[in-house]
């Protein structure tokens, strides 16, 4: 929907349980989602009520935060901007929408059935992990331009998940009434009262719903979907691009491959195959506009079987650098 008014090196096979160590290198801004780095600014959920072409076919956003396996002192979620009625906000007609955070841990937030589903309204299920807070916000002026801090939360609370050597918390955003689109985006921190990035955190997601930046010349959005050992090939699809954008990859060795971008109101899939270079690191999946007006949609991409692949906060691996293959022959 338009809107009008660390170096490149190759990840160990385990991957995943090397974002700990990873996050040194942007710690500070690890814990912002959307992340600096992204050049995305906000995250973008719809009430129910909403058309769909606005950019939001599902009404829900599902973020994993990740807090490293040795951290013992309570850690919390800042919320900017939570409620919907403010300037940054997408209005139709008066402020009518209500937004739900709930913030799940234990056995199931993160290994359950369906919690990885990046189009959670095609398959209901029930949302799987002990729920442990949750606030639903309308037009709250109090929280407008403001933090609210949930916590604190006890790392141990969250799933422990081998694979990634540490404990995993899932915050889903529902919309629940109203047609307006609520804009937020979230901290993980040390501090109820400021943005103390948590030593080696992360934050991840298997469906982007995100705002693109309006363009003074031009803008850029970069996601980084991680790419394991076992892809072979990934299909991206993307909804609501409204073709004001041009979608491009690059990777190890990939130098601006393009991919599909979808019109309005319509999803579109390409896929792109995966060379043994590019596993065990991220892509840079780039979206490149010249609009002048901010557009609001969605993001996922899968592997060869189905399966959603994460758009980590900071790239596992750094943002990829192409690596130019050059064949040279001496002839004598």
């Amino acid at each position: 929907m338009l809107l009008t008014p660390f170096g490149g090196g190759r990840l160990p096979r385990l991957g995943l349980a090397a974002l700990a160590v990873l996050a040194t290198a942007g710690q500070a801004q690890a814990q912002a989602v959307p992340n600096p780095g992204e050049n995305i600014q906000f995250v973008i959920t719809f009430g129910p009520k909403a058309d769909p072409a606005w950019g939001d076919d599902d009404f829900t956003q599902t973020f994993f935060f990740l807090v490293p396996q040795g951290q013992r002192q309570p850690v919390y979620l800042r919320v900017f901007d939570p409620d919907c009625g403010g300037t940054l906000d997408a209005q139709k007609g008066a402020f009518d929408t209500r937004t739900t955070f709930s913030i799940y841990g234990g056995p199931g937030a993160h290994s359950g059935d369906g919690a990885r589903d990046p189009r959670p309204a095609l398959k209901p299920k029930p949302v799987t992990g002990r729920l442990l807070q949750e606030k639903t916000f309308g037009n709250d002026p109090q929280y407008d331009g403001n933090y609210y801090t949930f916590g604190p939360l006890n790392p141990l609370e969250g799933e422990l998940v081998d694979e990634f050597k540490g404990y995993v918390f899932k915050v889903v955003a529902r919309g629940t009434a109203g047609n307006d689109g609520n804009v937020y985006r979230y901290y993980l921190s040390t501090s109820p009262t400021a943005s103390q990035p948590v030593p080696g955190g992360n934050a991840f997601t298997y469906e982007y719903c995100f705002r693109m930046p309006p363009a003074l010349k031009q803008s850029t959005v970069h996601l980084y979907p991680f790419v394991n050992d076992k892809v072979v090939s990934i299909k991206q699809s993307n909804y609501d691009v409204d073709g004001t954008a041009k979608l491009t990859v690059f990777s190890v060795a990939k130098n601006g491959h393009p991919a599909a971008a979808s019109g309005d109101k319509q999803w579109v899939s390409s896929v792109l195959p995966i060379t043994e270079k590019e596993r065990g690191l991220s892509l840079d999946m780039r979206l490149t506009t010249t609009s002048k007006t901010p557009n609001d949609m969605q993001f996922y991409v899968t592997d060869q079987y189905d399966t959603a692949l994460p758009f980590f906060a900071i790239p596992l691996g750094g943002p990829p650098r192409y690596k130019y293959d050059i064949d040279m022959k001496i002839h004598r």
